[in-house]
């Protein structure tokens, strides 16, 4: 059983410049077959951007979505974890702070992504969450 983050994250995570417009963040997100980025000025984390966010706070707000830079749109990355934190602080940290995804740093760079469904699927294999995680996208 996994006890350290590195264990069950997901490594080398899709970084987006955050003057990208968000047509081009929703292609890389659907090429690469994730819901997730994060926005990186260089090394430097942003934030993160899920599925929902481009649809909620760009597509919904209006305007012209080749014009909108995603670093707009970018919810702060106000909670992060390292490779060697436990799954007990990621999960700490979620429930405290009521968010699914926390990047993962590592000497002040990001080196993954670790979600609720990672945790899920290593804590409780068989709950629906863990099912869902798991499960091949509906596209």
């Amino acid at each position: 059983m996994a006890t350290k983050i590195r264990e069950i994250m997901t490594g080398s995570p899709t970084s987006v410049s955050p003057e990208l417009d968000l047509v081009t963040v929703a292609r890389a997100m659907r090429d690469e077959d994730i819901g997730t980025v994060l926005v990186a000025d260089g090394d430097d984390l942003v934030g993160l951007v899920t599925d929902r966010d481009l649809v909620i706070r760009g597509l919904a707000m209006g305007g012209d979505p080749t014009q909108l830079n995603i670093g707009g749109i970018a919810s702060s990355a106000t909670a992060t974890v390292g490779p060697d934190d436990s799954l007990d602080k990621a999960a700490q940290i979620m429930r405290e702070r009521a968010v699914r995804r926390l990047p993962v740093i590592e000497d002040g760079r990001p080196v993954g992504i670790v979600s609720l469904g990672d945790l899920a699927m290593e804590r409780d294999e068989v709950s629906a969450l863990a099912d869902i995680s798991v499960a091949r996208p509906n596209t």
